[in-house]
């Protein structure tokens, strides 16, 4: 209860479900005008950090690292061979798996994403402390949604008056 009211646990603005729906949606939209020059979409973006990062990586790899199952990834990995950013090759070594390198361009279109960041937080308006504390936050939420689903958790249907609604 909430002032002598009880509130109602179904009430979409207490569903933590929907606010990170909507807020993924919302950083995204605001992601588009930038990525939209390189020839990117927001996907496409996270497997090129990936790749910036780490490459080269095996198609397992890179979909573990992006929590991607296979089949997502497979055509975002299509799209940017095509576009000339990445190479993908089946590894000498064992041919079922997939090698996925950078290309000399994908290489240099770093150089215009490290625009990116500093234009986000520019963009969002909000101080770099709380963008840094919300990821922290975001990264447990991740962690014990992976927890629940791999263990079979089942939410508890009793949540106590006044919390916030999963």
């Amino acid at each position: 209860m909430t002032d002598g009211i009880e509130e109602d646990p179904l009430a979409l603005e207490q569903q933590v479900c929907f606010a990170l729906s909507v807020a993924a949606r919302s950083v995204v939209a605001v992601y588009r005008p930038l990525l939209e020059p390189m020839g990117l979409t927001h996907p496409q973006y996270l497997v090129m950090l990936a790749l910036w990062q780490h490459a080269p990586l095996s198609g397992r790899d890179l979909s573990r690292l992006l929590q991607l199952d296979p089949g997502t990834l497979s055509p975002l990995l299509k799209r940017l061979e095509a576009a000339g950013y990445i190479r993908r090759e089946r590894d000498a070594a064992d041919e079922r798996s997939l090698a996925v390198s950078l290309t000399a361009a994908g290489q240099a279109l770093r150089a215009q994403a490290e625009r990116i960041p500093p234009a986000i937080v520019q963009r969002l308006g909000l101080p770099l402390a709380d963008l840094r504390h919300l990821h922290t936050a975001l990264t447990e939420v991740i962690a014990a949604a992976n927890r629940a689903t791999t263990t079979g958790a089942a939410a508890s249907p009793g949540a106590a008056p006044g919390q916030t609604s999963a």
